[in-house]
């Protein structure tokens, strides 16, 4: 650090306008992915479109989000946080617009692939500016807020995309919900930066995109979160994409109903991301392996709820119980995003959680909506077909729960070896 004026200071006005700056682009986000669910169904009959064609849809989405993700956190952390999301959250919203323009399954396929494109730094670029603008004692409030706007944006994906849907046909979704990003993503352009590190490796040469990256794998704790993190969407993303169409089919009701009922359960999630990051926070201070214990608790406990909210059709006490499952789907993950950040460098802080974010989706979240598409087709499709699908990815949940026991070993050991970490202020 050069002088005690070029300090990076936390807290502030400046904190503030970036955590709602974010937190708003995050949740824009959630709802241009989640319109193409809210409207998937009057959508596959409008272009004659298949479960398989829709689930490959999602999966290309999903994978686009996933291949990009890490070089666009390289670019965060090697050029500008602020410049980065700025840039991407306009061009998202940009083909976002252009998938309502589309006349069949290639005129979904490319526009939807390029807003995942667009999408895939933000979350570790506002990941990062987020970490480093707060203390670390408040991290997990911090990404608590940040993650409490999912399930708003969700909810919001299904219930204003089901309902212009309704009125005003599928392709009035896609074109109003391209208009908010492109305002903030010009406001973005005004948040506090942190100064750009220059990362060296061993030999002190400045480390390169693969240098960088195998890097983070020489953390004991970022390995098992990783994979965690992938199988753990396998579940998630598989509901987030197929409720709505199952509702349509289990209980015979209209799209916008469907993304009422929908959105309801991802509201619910608001209240876990709340918890999650109380505990998150709380816990730690008491134990310093808890933000690795409590996603593997609360993962177990929403597959169980999944099983149990699918057997009874997601009817009267079904659907009572699915909304306990939006709350147990986002207790983990404030704690989740806090630990890419406690156990990296500066220099690491996007990248980091942009690896994270690869994972999510190559290892295992990506393919569960292809996979939910494809057990459905062989089984005839309609409700039965949904639900046995349902069953099948509920297990991710099991198996998630194991891998971050596993990497709660090391988790204190590696937060201490980079205790002193310092920023200096964006010039």
């Amino acid at each position: 650090m050069s002088d005690e004026g070029s300090t990076y200071k936390i807290g502030g006005w400046r904190a503030h306008y970036t955590l709602i700056i974010c937190s708003l682009l995050y949740m824009v986000n959630y709802m241009d992915r989640q319109v193409f669910a809210a409207v998937l169904e009057p959508m596959r009959l409008d272009l004659g479109l298949t479960d398989t064609q829709i689930g490959f849809l999602q999966t290309v989405f999903l994978l686009s989000i996933a291949l990009f993700s890490l070089p666009m956190a390289f670019l965060v952390d090697r050029w500008s946080r602020r410049k980065a999301i700025a840039v991407m959250a306009i061009f998202w919203s940009a083909f976002t617009y252009v998938a309502g323009l589309a006349r069949g399954f290639i005129g979904v396929l490319v526009p939807r692939m390029l807003v995942g494109i667009g999408e895939a730094g933000f979350s570790s670029g506002g990941t990062a500016l987020l970490s480093a603008a707060y203390s670390p004692a408040s991290r997990g409030k911090v990404m608590g807020v940040f993650n409490l706007v999912i399930p708003i944006g969700i909810a919001v994906g299904f219930l204003l995309g089901g309902s212009l849907s309704a009125k005003f046909g599928w392709r009035s979704a896609f074109f109003v919900f391209a208009i908010p990003g492109i305002i903030l993503g010009i406001l973005a352009w005004f948040m506090k930066d942190y100064k750009t590190v220059t990362l060296v490796d061993d030999k002190g040469k400045q480390a390169g995109f693969l240098k960088t990256t195998s890097m983070l794998f020489k953390i004991s704790t970022l390995k098992y979160l990783y994979i965690g993190f992938g199988i753990r969407n396998i579940m998630n993303f598989s509901v987030l994409t197929w409720m709505s169409a199952y509702l349509m089919r289990a209980q015979g009701v209209p799209v916008n109903v469907a993304g009422k009922l929908s959105a309801f359960v991802f509201l619910m999630a608001i209240f876990g991301a709340v918890i999650g990051g109380w505990l998150s926070d709380t816990w730690q201070k008491k134990n310093r392996r808890a933000r690795m214990l409590l996603p593997a608790i609360a993962d177990s406990l929403a597959a169980v709820v999944l099983i149990v909210a699918t057997t009874m059709n997601l009817q009267g006490t079904g659907y009572i119980v699915m909304c306990f499952w939006g709350v147990m789907v986002m207790i983990g993950t404030p704690a989740l995003n806090a630990v890419t950040q406690d156990v990296v460098t500066t220099a690491f802080k996007g990248t980091s959680f942009g690896m994270a974010v690869l994972c999510m989706y190559v290892f295992g979240g990506g393919w569960g909506p292809i996979l939910v598409g494809k057990i459905s087709d062989m089984l005839g499709g309609g409700a039965y077909g949904l639900q046995q699908a349902f069953y099948v990815v509920a297990i991710a949940g099991f198996v998630a729960t194991a891998i971050f026991l596993i990497g709660a070993r090391s988790y204190e050991a590696d937060m201490d070896k980079v205790k002193g970490d310092s920023l200096e202020a964006e010039v």
